[in-house]
């Protein structure tokens, strides 16, 4: 691979970042209950006595959690933890809070109930676009997806079946933390997974074309 299409992957992965974590925001300004892994991350973020000099937030939590995995994913397989993998972790939390910033004042919870389940349902399409584009720009994946992408390989069952199942731990783990639990969050662990099969292989050529237009 030359040194141009190194640089062309890296953009990808930022862009299919840039994506799905407007999504994310989508889900978390929506307030009818975030994306599952999220609600990992409020479970935790709100659970932890934070000193207030740290002036903490959501975002930092995300990054911190995803460098936890990848320590982790280190110690089982390390060929899965990539340059992107790190730069998912350092970008994640930052792109959310930067969204979050920008759309707070637009979507959020003073919007009708009919308007916060549209914003919802196009929160988790989006992400399962962008996270499509991620995994298939090869130049690394996010620590949060690569949990259930880890496992399909490790056990030869279909993404989408174990995306769900890791979803439903996460929401469950989170929950239990105090993170915030809704309708959302189940229409979100079981349609991103699904979306997110569909989205691959246009993903995947989409991609594809990128890196060898030259």
């Amino acid at each position: 691979m030359t040194p141009i299409q190194k640089v062309k992957q890296i953009i990808l992965l930022i862009f299919g970042l840039s994506v799905a974590h407007l999504g994310v925001t989508f889900f978390i300004q929506a307030n009818l209950g975030t994306d599952p892994f999220n609600v990992l991350v409020q479970g935790i973020f709100r659970s932890v006595p934070w000193p207030d000099a740290l002036h903490w937030t959501h975002g930092r939590t995300h990054m911190m959690i995803c460098f936890l995995i990848i320590l982790t994913l280190l110690f089982i397989d390390k060929s899965y933890v990539r340059i992107g993998t790190i730069i998912c972790m350092f970008l994640g939390g930052p792109i959310i809070d930067l969204f979050t910033a920008v759309l707070g004042n637009y979507i959020n919870s003073s919007l009708s109930l009919t308007v916060r389940i549209f914003v919802l349902v196009a929160g988790c399409i989006i992400l399962a676009l962008g996270m499509t584009i991620v995994i298939k720009s090869e130049a690394g994946t996010g620590p949060n997806d690569l949990v259930a992408i880890v496992i399909s390989d490790k056990t030869h069952k279909v993404f989408g079946i174990v995306r769900i199942l890791t979803d439903c731990f996460f929401v469950a783990a989170g929950f239990l933390l105090g993170g915030t639990f809704g309708l959302g969050t189940i229409i979100c662990a079981f349609l991103v997974g699904p979306v997110a099969q569909i989205f691959m292989p246009y993903s995947e050529r989409f991609c594809k074309k990128i890196l060898e237009n030259h």
